[in-house]
C-alpha cells in the first residue's frame, strides 16, 4: 500500500469549479501545502493568487486551457498558455478538441497540442498535460488521442476535466498506460473518491492524480 506522503506527491489538487470565490482558492492553497501535494490546479484566473499563496512552499501552480471542452482556436490555446506561464503557472492542463477529434480532424489535434507545447517549451520546462475525455472515446480512440498527444511534444496525458459524462476508468487508464506509459505521464482524473480508488491508478502505473476531494482521501491512508 502507499503511504500518504507518497500519494499527496502525485496529487494535483482541483479547485477549478466556476463558482469558487478567492477565498476558496486561497484555503485550496493552503491545504495543497498542509496536505503537501505535487500542484494546485486553479483557474487561469486564479494563477496570479495561487502563485503569490504558494511561493516557497515546493508545490506548483497548475492551470487549465481551453476548458472545459476543449473547442477554442489554436492560436487562442497558445495565448491562455502563455499568459498563464506568466501569471506564474508552472503546468498546463489542456483540453484536446474532442470534437475535431471525433470528425477525424487529427492534423487540427496535433497542431492544438503544438501550440500550447511550444509556448511551455519556450518558458523553459513548463509541464503540458492533455486531457482527452476518455469517457467519450473507445478504446482504439484512446491509443490514438494519447499517441498525437505523444507526437504533439507533451509530457502527459490525462483522462477527464471532471466535467464531462464519466469519469477516469481503470480501463482506460490501463489502454493510456499501454499506449504511451513508457514514454509519458498518465493521469488519472475525475471521479477519484477513495483512497483505494487513487493507490489502484498508481499500482497502474499513473503518476498523477486529479483529486478535489484530496483531504478526505489523504485521511483514509493508513496509520504507519
Amino acid at each position: 500500500m502507499w503511504t500518504r506522503e507518497q500519494v499527496a506527491g502525485t496529487i494535483d489538487h482541483a479547485a477549478l469549479k466556476p463558482n469558487l470565490t478567492d477565498a476558496d482558492i486561497v484555503a485550496a492553497c493552503r491545504l495543497g501545502k498542509n496536505c503537501g501535494v505535487a500542484s494546485v490546479c486553479v483557474r487561469p484566473s486564479d494563477v496570479v493568487l495561487a502563485a503569490e499563496q504558494l511561493a516557497g512552499f515546493g508545490v506548483l501552480v497548475s492551470t487549465v486551457i481551453g476548458f472545459p471542452h476543449g473547442s477554442n482556436r489554436p492560436d487562442v490555446k497558445a495565448l491562455e498558455a502563455k499568459l498563464a506561464i506568466a501569471d506564474g503557472a508552472a503546468e498546463l492542463d489542456m483540453v484536446m478538441n474532442v470534437g475535431k477529434f471525433f470528425s477525424g480532424d487529427y492534423d487540427l489535434v496535433l497542431r492544438d497540442i503544438r501550440a500550447v507545447v511550444a509556448e511551455a517549451k519556450a518558458a523553459g520546462d513548463v509541464i503540458v498535460k492533455v486531457i482527452i475525455e476518455s469517457c467519450y472515446l473507445s478504446p482504439a480512440h484512446i491509443a490514438k488521442a494519447c499517441q498525437i498527444a505523444l507526437a504533439g511534444g507533451a509530457d502527459f496525458v490525462k483522462t477527464s476535466t471532471g466535467f464531462a459524462d464519466g469519469p477516469a476508468t481503470p480501463e482506460a487508464v490501463a489502454i493510456m498506460v499501454q499506449a504511451v506509459g513508457d514514454t509519458m505521464g498518465v493521469k488519472a482524473s475525475g471521479g477519484i473518491r477513495s483512497y483505494e480508488a487513487a493507490c489502484g491508478y498508481l499500482d497502474q502505473g499513473c503518476t498523477r492524480l486529479g483529486l478535489s476531494s484530496t483531504e478526505e482521501i489523504l485521511q483514509a491512508a493508513p496509520v504507519k
